[in-house]
């Protein structure tokens, strides 16, 4: 099994964030919203993943690193390719085309999922949905009473179903799947001015493959600050995480669910629930729950909930739900 993901977009929505890191690459509930993804794909997959592909930006050789070492830590190989033109979900898939044969998983970075179940193999294909309220701003899928896929379209302004995809996919035939991709590329084939893959999964339903829908219990977005923080917390509960037994802290309450990286110090604070701070941070005389804070921030005389605070920040004046990015100074 290889599995593609790209992740070449810039993350306006996320924004201050995304000016100092990538949107996958962001922490929740203690790990890279992109390491999460690849591990819960490593755990749907019955045999070994070989490699793992990143189509990325001009993100930078720290980051190409992190995401080599994301690879290795699932037991693959990882490989890096370059999107540098945002033509489309399709042409991404295809910057990675020495990848597609065989069994593949593709899959976006900017959602995680809460699921249980194994990848059957046999299957021309997989593409996971959910069923949502308002599905406008999504591909959605059209599907028959045995599951199979009878229709793709793609942010549809009037309603033809409630079915959005997740951006997670399985293919039996990586080398099909390409054919289709390129076809696309070479007959200038867009849809709202992009490659789209679904148009390729269209291409691949009308000539006899059988596409199916798979189900997820959950779908955790990561498009926003609001989503992202609501993700945190639902990570936090479903990977029963909790603070490690090395916290330096005194006179300090922590509610659980909350992660607290190494080398933390919290004084005369309460944490959480729903808190995830990252390495080397100061909380001091605060409040702080249901919010992500990233690496050497210093907080002090705060209550914060509901928010995102980057790394490098330093707050100690009275303001609360937050959307702070990296090297940001606040104080009285």
């Amino acid at each position: 099994m290889r599995i593609i993901i790209p992740m070449a977009g810039i993350g306006k929505r996320m924004r201050p964030h995304t000016l100092t890191i990538p949107k996958p690459l962001i922490p929740v509930a203690g790990k890279p919203i992109v390491q999460w993804l690849v591990e819960d794909l490593a755990k749907m997959c019955k045999g070994k993943v070989e490699e793992i592909g990143f189509v990325i930006g001009d993100f930078g050789k720290e980051v190409e690193d992190n995401l080599l070492h994301i690879a290795k830590q699932a037991g693959a190989v990882g490989k890096i390719y370059y999107q540098n033109e945002a033509l489309g979900t399709a042409h991404a898939i295809l910057c990675a085309q020495d990848m597609l044969k065989g069994n593949i998983i593709v899959a976006f970075a900017d959602t995680l999922f809460n699921a249980d179940f194994n990848i059957e193999q046999n299957e021309d294909g997989i593409i996971w949905v959910h069923k949502i309220e308002d599905p406008r701003q999504f591909g959605v899928v059209v599907a028959d009473k045995q599951g199979v896929i009878t229709a793709f379209l793609e942010k549809s302004p009037t309603f033809v179903s409630d079915l959005a995809i997740i951006g997670v996919y399985y293919f039996k035939d990586g080398e099909y799947l390409r054919q289709q991709l390129q076809y696309l590329i070479d007959n200038s084939i867009k849809d709202k001015g992009e490659y789209q893959l679904t148009s390729a999964l269209e291409n691949m339903k009308n000539k006899g493959a059988k596409l199916k829908v798979g189900n997820v219990k959950e779908w955790l977005d990561c498009g926003n600050k609001e989503a992202t923080v609501y993700t945190n917390q639902r990570m936090l509960e479903l990977k029963n995480i909790h603070t490690n037994g090395t916290l330096n802290r005194e006179n300090a309450l922590i509610i659980e669910p909350c992660f607290v990286g190494k080398d933390v110090v919290i004084r005369h604070s309460v944490i959480g629930p729903y808190v995830s701070i990252g390495e080397k941070c100061l909380i001091e005389n605060s409040v702080i729950k249901n919010s992500i804070i990233q690496n050497n921030t210093i907080i002090k005389n705060r209550i914060i909930e509901n928010s995102m605070i980057g790394s490098q920040v330093k707050l100690s004046s009275p303001t609360e739900d937050l959307n702070i990015g990296d090297y940001t100074v606040q104080s009285t």
